[in-house]
């Protein structure tokens, strides 16, 4: 079922949306080589503590931390953990903000310190893809609208899409229907109507699109190992077009 929200709700979805993009630009500034995903997931603990929030993925179907932190070849759902992030690599930092029982959700690709033409390419791809998502996320428009963009995109530029992980509709759970897949043809899925809050999150492989789960049951990497990236934002889809709740 699909539940459309008011725009008083999506007023509260923004105000977490808000947020979280401030936690964001300050983990910006923390990622440096040296740094470990466990002390930005502390700070992002004590940074949504200190505002009154929660991070809702934490507890989560038994998930242990208030972040996913998905370095190189992690594809997403990374454990935070204490190896240091060295010069070159590249890590997403995915959180769900909980804020008086309204739910947003962003992740973040950073470099860390110089990386490679190649990685700089998976990043700019990545990113740009998610945009190119977001212009279709309009009143009339189907699902697979967005899917198409985005894959076609990101192949055309000699990347991968990733198939199993998905984007989602969010209010007070973090997973409603529709799923935003980011592959697929045009003009198929769900009609876009006003109301609808989404995620759209490309996650974008330099290899092939395949994915394998750690013995954690959670960490999911790269089949053959090669790097990945991810961008997302939460839309509100308005008669005003597309709106941003996550916006950094």
């Amino acid at each position: 079922m699909i539940i459309l929200k008011t725009k008083e709700q999506i007023e509260k979805m923004s105000k977490a949306g808000e947020l979280l993009a401030e936690c964001h630009r300050h983990i910006a500034e923390m990622i440096k080589p040296g740094v470990t995903t466990r002390e930005i997931d502390q700070f992002v603990e004590r940074f949504l503590s200190k505002h009154g929030a929660y991070p809702e993925q934490k507890g989560y179907r038994g998930y242990p931390y208030a972040t996913c932190a998905s370095v190189n070849d992690v594809i997403c759902h990374g454990f935070p953990g204490s190896e240091p992030l060295k010069d070159g690599d590249i890590v997403t930092i995915d959180m769900v903000v909980n804020l008086d029982g309204w739910l947003a959700d962003s992740a973040w690709s950073y470099p860390v310190g110089n990386l490679s033409e190649e990685a700089q390419h998976l990043l700019d791809v990545t990113k740009k893809s998610l945009y190119l998502g977001i212009e279709q996320a309009v009143i009339g428009n189907r699902v697979g609208d967005i899917s198409h963009a985005i894959q076609s995109y990101a192949e055309a530029q000699n990347l991968s899409v990733v198939r199993q992980f998905v984007g989602h509709a969010i209010g007070q759970s973090i997973h409603e229907e529709p799923q935003i897949p980011h592959y697929g043809p045009p003009n198929r899925g769900p009609r876009l109507k006003e109301g609808m809050v989404i995620t759209i999150e490309p996650m974008l492989n330099l290899g092939t699109f395949q994915c394998k789960v750690d013995a954690d049951g959670w960490t999911a990497r790269t089949a053959d190992g090669k790097w990945s990236a991810q961008y997302e934002h939460t839309i509100a889809i308005t008669k005003d077009g597309p709106r941003i709740l996550t916006e950094q």
